[in-house]
């Protein structure tokens, strides 16, 4: 199953009808005070659009970008990168009820912040058998707890988030998780990104492209962005200025996977690329 493929497809009664926002606030990931755009979500109202549609106004697009994306998916057909096996969309109980479900991509996520693929499948797996569950990790002791997770990257920092995460959505949302990146972001440990992949792979709703160190990367030797970004989130602002929304929820699977096999972080294989010819960062290579 792949990113495009949505919680709510595998059932049916997971997620109710959200509607959507924009707002401008302070990101977690802004340096200098900067102010960067995260894009909101709220229970009234339509479908959000930037104050500008994509009809009315000249937008920048970056050469190339439906060859180099169709070129992408070409070898992102297989399907066989770290992601597809162990990404957060097969880390939860299928089985479990909606909330629980849900719960257990939030903390998916939560735990795969710079950590592997496979460390963070690791964890969950011995959270589950552990009793996923907000009232089971509630009753957990912080130390059983960080054995668990161990050795995610920041595992102590990451127990000391679930924990307090958890302790809010059982106060405040009756044991499920907030439907709004607004709600999302105000948990301890997460951030924009983490809050739109759980929209999209949680409540099946779209609200902004996930941007991690893959996306990040391989965006910016792309020229993907108009201008050198140099954080995810001014990643995510950037692409999501150009980028078919309908993309949106496809492009963090497809760039995740190539940057765990193709597009490495260090020594990328541009010879086995297929977009050799049409890279700008491939002569670098």
């Amino acid at each position: 199953m792949t990113q495009e493929t949505s919680l709510l497809q595998r059932s049916p009664g997971l997620a109710g009808s959200r509607a959507h926002s924009t707002a401008t606030v302070p990101s977690k990931s802004s340096r200098k005070g900067k102010k960067v755009t995260v894009l909101y979500d709220s229970l009234e109202g339509g479908v959000a659009e930037k104050e500008e549609t994509d009809s009315k106004r000249l937008k920048w697009e970056p050469g190339n970008w439906r060859q180099q994306l169709d070129n992408i998916r070409e070898m992102r057909r297989n399907k066989d990168a770290p992601v597809d096996q162990m990404g957060a969309e097969k880390c939860f109980d299928s089985s479990a009820p909606p909330e629980v479900m849900r719960y257990q991509v939030l903390l998916s996520l939560m735990l795969s912040s710079q950590t592997k693929d496979q460390v963070t499948s690791a964890a969950m797996l011995r959270l589950r058998e552990h009793g996923l569950t907000v009232d089971n990790v509630l009753q957990t002791d912080d130390v059983t707890l960080g054995q668990l997770i161990y050795p995610v990257g920041f595992w102590k920092n990451k127990a000391k988030y679930i924990k307090q995460t958890t302790a809010i959505l059982k106060q405040q949302y009756g044991s499920d998780i907030p439907s709004t990146v607004r709600e999302l972001v105000n948990l301890p440990g997460v951030g924009p990104k983490m809050a739109h992949l759980v929209m999209d792979i949680a409540w099946n709703n779209v609200t902004g492209i996930g941007v991690d160190t893959h996306v990040h990367r391989i965006s910016n030797r792309l020229k993907w962005v108009k201008k050198e970004t140099k954080t995810p989130e001014e990643t995510r602002v950037a692409l999501e200025d150009w980028l078919p929304r309908d993309l949106w929820s496809e492009i963090n699977w497809l760039l995740v996977g190539f940057g765990q096999q193709i597009c490495l972080p260090v020594n990328p294989r541009c010879k086995e690329c297929l977009n050799r010819h049409i890279c700008p960062a491939a002569k670098r290579c």
